[in-house]
């Protein structure tokens, strides 16, 4: 049997996640659920070097995946790094994955759009390397290898192919950021060689942010590529085409591990509160299923997901309903016993 590992995590995270694992446990997966800590808000009780405490470690190792939660990443100067940003660094997760595309019954404010943006996940300005050199001037690294930039590369073409989609995005600033941005660029087209079918399109990021708002359907049926930063913020950019963030699910791969998760951020302010999207939360939990082979899980969630959606009776405020929810998860859970 499989083992997935779920960390509750912070603000609206642990709710969602028990919503997700309720949604989950109505398909009867052949899959073992493991909850263990980690995040701010137990960082804040427990202390010490990392936001993931050890015994949470070596659960994640022993585990085929992880499902997490969101996190909070602590503003603090010597605060520890993010809880994502070590499990991408330490299992190599160098691709993270958001699939854009509108659901139906939705606000598409500028048109219907399907396409994935991938993001190099375990370096650029993440690499975490900042300090000081005087008292007025702090200096940060920004890491680019030419290992990262051909694995997460060759999983952008290799996804274009599957799909049937014919073009991969580069989005860089090799311009101005002429050795790391580059160095990203040339990798790009020296791996593209081995995917003759599928096209490459070379973008500025700040033209492509542009053109996301100006013209977002010209990228429909395309892979986004791009490093760590300038994805982070695309895909997030991105997340306002389909209407609210609260629908964008992710995933985090690397060679033999992966982590899934919301796409958006902890929202404290609305911790408790009964009120908050859970789509993006049990969709990520629906595609960790799909990665530890339980196909018809994953694909009955999916499917209830996107009818109670498409009914639009029981949606959250940012999709323009008034449910809570507890009320969406329940319709969603009454259409997977119907299915």
């Amino acid at each position: 049997m499989k083992k997935l590992a779920v960390i509750k995590g912070d603000g609206v995270g642990p709710e969602l996640i028990e919503h997700a694992l309720d949604v989950m446990e109505q398909t009867e997966p052949n899959v073992e659920i493991i909850v263990c800590d980690a995040g701010y808000e137990w960082w804040q009780r427990h202390g010490g070097k990392a936001l993931i405490p050890d015994e949470t470690w070596d659960i994640l190792k022993e585990s085929d995946a992880c499902f997490k939660g969101a996190t909070t990443t602590p503003p603090d100067v010597d605060a520890p790094k993010s809880v994502a940003v070590s499990i991408r660094q330490s299992f190599d997760l160098y691709a993270n994955v958001r699939p854009i595309r509108s659901f139906p019954n939705t606000k598409a404010p500028l048109g219907e759009v399907e396409f994935v943006c991938v993001r190099e996940a375990t370096e650029g300005l993440y690499f975490g390397e900042e300090f000081y050199v005087s008292d007025d001037v702090a200096l940060a690294i920004r890491k680019v290898s030419r290992k990262a930039c051909e694995k997460v590369s060759t999983y952008a073409f290799s996804l274009a192919q599957r799909k049937g989609w014919d073009t991969v995005v580069a989005i860089h600033k090799s311009n101005i950021l002429k050795r790391t941005c580059g160095l990203f660029l040339e990798t790009v087209k020296n791996v593209k060689e081995y995917f003759p079918e599928v096209d490459l399109w070379e973008y500025h990021v700040d033209n492509v942010a542009q053109q996301i708002i100006k013209n977002p359907q010209l990228f429909n049926q395309k892979v986004l590529l791009s490093t760590n930063l300038f994805m982070d913020i695309i895909s997030e950019e991105c997340s306002a085409l389909v209407g609210s963030i609260g629908m964008v699910y992710s995933g985090n791969f690397g060679d033999s591990y992966a982590m899934f998760e919301a796409a958006h951020g902890s929202a404290p302010k609305y911790k408790g509160q009964d009120k908050v999207n859970p789509t993006a939360t049990i969709l990520a939990g629906a595609w960790a299923l799909e990665y530890l082979g339980e196909q018809e899980a994953s694909e009955a969630i999916f499917k209830a997901v996107e009818g109670v959606i498409a009914e639009g009776k029981y949606t959250t405020y940012d999709l323009g309903g008034s449910a809570k929810t507890s009320e969406m998860v329940e319709a969603i859970k009454a259409r997977l016993k119907n299915q």
